[in-house]
């Protein structure tokens, strides 16, 4: 009883364990494919001049616009759960001295960006979504492995109880 229960637990363990490996695949061969971000880059590079869009536009007082929580618990990690949050604002007092940075960094280069530079900004982003799920995916791919090689052992265990039942009591 007690041996196909596991079973059943070790079963249906396996399958969402190949599930997740399918989805991980998935979302390698999509991050795979998000070069257009780099080709974009590239365009408005060409069509604003080499010196135009690089580290020198950059603002004097950076705010990240996304950042990456951690969790302790593989079961509130997955596809479904962002892993990405925007921030809400600023949690300190803003410095008087100093002018608020531009939330949008495309406003960093000009006014009206080139279209290639907004493709390029959210093929990033997309692709910064893309390896959040993969490590998210990847955290649980390792805790169902886990989960599943010691069901492993207890089904080992289980086992030779099962076979030899007499013998299991005289040992006792």
């Amino acid at each position: 009883m007690v041996a196909r229960y596991l079973r059943a637990e070790l079963d249906s363990l396996l399958l969402q364990l190949l599930r997740d490996l399918e989805e991980l695949e998935a979302k390698r061969a999509a991050l795979n494919a998000r070069v257009e971000g780099w080709l974009s880059l590239s365009k408005a590079r060409c069509a604003m001049g080499a010196k135009s869009v690089g580290p020198l536009q950059y603002a004097s007082h950076m705010e990240p616009q996304l950042h990456v929580s951690g969790t302790q618990t593989p079961e509130d990690v997955g596809p479904h759960k962002a892993v990405l949050h925007r921030r809400k604002g600023l949690t300190r007092a803003p410095e008087p001295d100093r002018s608020p940075a531009p939330q949008d960094p495309l406003n960093w280069f000009r006014i009206l960006a080139p279209h290639s530079l907004q493709q390029a900004q959210a093929s990033f982003r997309e692709g910064l979504q893309l390896a959040a799920d993969m490590a998210s995916l990847q955290i649980r791919i390792d805790w169902g492995r886990s989960q599943l090689q010691g069901l492993q052992e207890k089904l080992k265990f289980i086992k030779p109880a099962i076979i030899f039942p007499r013998v299991s009591l005289l040992i006792c």
